[in-house]
């Protein structure tokens, strides 16, 4: 309970504190709450992605079927000329 106590303090000091700035620099606070946002939202978003699933992969479903004919020759056709 004491933490919840410090962060309400932390909270009113820092509102009370950017009403005192300049609105350049308000802007400027603002961006980084925004950033650390997007940082957070970053790292929960991958952590969710930890279970990968080549099955439901749309892209991995068709990776490599190049490699058969008559595509291959296709492509090195394309690539080198042969």
């Amino acid at each position: 309970m004491g933490s919840i106590v410090n962060i309400e303090v932390i909270k009113e000091r820092l509102i009370k504190s950017i009403e005192k700035l300049p609105k350049s620099d308000i802007q400027e606070i603002f961006d980084f709450v925004e950033f650390l946002q997007t940082k957070r939202n970053r790292v929960e978003t991958a952590s969710d992605k930890t279970q990968f699933d080549p099955e439901k992969d749309p892209i991995l479903k068709i990776m490599g079927i190049a490699d058969v004919e008559p595509f291959a020759n296709k492509i090195d056709q394309e690539l080198y000329g042969k």
